[in-house]
């Protein structure tokens, strides 16, 4: 039997018989908990609730509300159905052209129209995963390295390293200036891949950052641009969160803006990320898109997308909402809005309650599955459930510290499971996106969410 199993991975190619793609890490086994035992308030109430999905399903009732009135924008309905042959026809990868100009509208329309986006610059690919890996084939060899500050996406390792063997070269950020991305830590990384012989040929910057929830300066936008003039490397920036904040953060700029402003820069080196998944909450779409201001990529980027196109009937649709301009104006700042009702309400409650080494059947993301070197941080998620489901996570976590606390009043010892610090206490700071728990639970999977940045359990 064991002469067997050999022989299979004899037939089968590195990659199939690897594990590249590191679903074994530590950020995927609260997802595989949830899947055992997922949460319903019926069905099965002690299951795991969801903290660690990057979603936001704050605003689906006006998704809903307008895919009543304009049933025709899809074309499996009795009005849209005319248009059922021509959309179900073969399409080139160019994609249509009424959805490049609505998405190159609404990334101008989120970044608050100050910058502009061709529609000839638009690529399709499927999802933010799709285009990063779209990147790092069009930018660089196997064996050559991209820069990335850290903390960053755990996804990031499979989206940029599996298949195409490039290297993630961490850049070391520290909480004690809130992970300011600084000259003297680009240039360190840099040195340090350059001393172990690896080339460095971009820089990966996630603005809002995920997992931290920040939002990166002007000021430390335009070092960034210089340093990557100053070496000749290129730019690729994750822009997926552009509008994913809440009412009461700094407003979102784009590196977009930056290289519009007095600024030496050559575009050639800037490609911009974007997808669907989080500022509009369409992950199951798997709208993502590389917008590059190099022709050559643009070029490569667009053939490359026939691996991973959209839908033409997922085009179709998004096309007639995103030219809705009315819908748009109204979903954007009703996002925010309630983006900033959650987190007021959630922090509010954990301010109330000392968070400890606890199992309480919550799913979030340990930080060093995000290549946090600080030990004790974890990225929750509270955007992707309602608020029932909020508040039942809000009582476990209050009833397990009123457990703690009767217990201590009784000189009772609570039985510890291993973990790295066995007291931990919440640490609420507004410059945060924002503030919460946790602490031993199940970790996560997927991707962060809007309000999802790393908070510390401190002694």
């Amino acid at each position: 039997m064991v002469a067997q199993f050999r022989d299979q991975d004899q037939l089968l190619s590195k990659m199939a018989t690897g594990n590249g793609h590191g679903e074994d890490s530590p950020y995927f086994d609260g997802w595989k908990a949830y899947d055992k035992d997922p949460y319903h308030p019926t069905e099965r109430p002690n299951g795991v609730i969801q903290m660690g999905l990057a979603e936001n399903q704050l605003c689906f009732d006006l998704i809903q509300e307008w895919l009543m009135k304009n049933p025709e924008a899809s074309i499996c309905t009795p009005d849209g159905v005319e248009n059922f042959k021509d959309i179900a026809l073969f399409q080139d990868y160019h994609g249509l052209p009424e959805f490049r100009e609505a998405i190159a509208k609404f990334m101008g329309k989120v970044r608050g129209g100050r910058v502009k986006f061709n529609p000839d610059r638009i690529v399709m690919s499927g999802g933010a995963t799709g285009a990063h890996e779209t990147m790092a084939f069009c930018l660089a060899e196997p064996g050559d390295a991209f820069l990335v500050p850290t903390p960053y996406y755990a996804g990031f390792d499979r989206d940029l390293r599996w298949r195409t063997r490039v290297q993630l070269a961490p850049v070391v950020c520290e909480s004690c200036n809130n992970f300011k991305i600084t000259k003297s830590a680009l240039e360190a990384a840099y040195e340090n891949a350059k001393e172990a012989n690896i080339r460095v040929k971009g820089l990966l910057i996630t603005n809002p950052s995920n997992p931290l929830g920040n939002i990166l300066d002007r000021e430390t936008l335009k070092g960034i641009v210089s340093f990557i003039n100053e070496k000749n490397i290129h730019l690729v920036c994750d822009e997926i969160y552009a509008a994913t904040v809440s009412t009461n953060q700094p407003n979102f700029i784009s590196f977009s803006e930056v290289i519009e402003e007095d600024i030496e820069c050559n575009r050639d080196l800037i490609h911009i990320v974007y997808s669907l998944s989080k500022d509009m909450g369409f992950p199951g779409f798997r709208v993502g898109i590389v917008y590059s201001y190099n022709d050559a990529v643009v070029n490569c980027a667009r053939k490359m997308s026939s691996f991973g196109l959209v839908s033409t009937q997922t085009q179709h649709l998004i096309a007639s909402m995103l030219s809705d301009d009315e819908f748009v104006d109204r979903f954007i700042a009703k996002s925010k809005e309630r983006l900033e009702t959650r987190h007021k309400v959630f922090t509010q409650e954990l301010a109330r309650v000392e968070i400890s080494c606890f199992e309480v059947k919550l799913n979030v993301s340990p930080g060093s599955s995000f290549h946090c070197l600080e030990p004790g941080w974890f990225r929750v998620c509270f955007a992707n459930m309602d608020d029932n489901t909020m508040e039942v996570a809000l009582s476990r976590i209050k009833a397990f510290m009123h457990q703690i606390k009767d217990q201590n009043r009784e000189g009772k010892v609570l039985a510890k499971k291993p973990c790295r610090q066995s007291s931990l206490k919440l640490s609420l700071s507004r410059r945060r996106v924002d503030d919460f728990l946790m602490s031993q639970i199940s970790m996560s999977p997927h991707s962060p969410t809007p309000q999802s940045p790393l908070v510390p359990a401190r002694n």
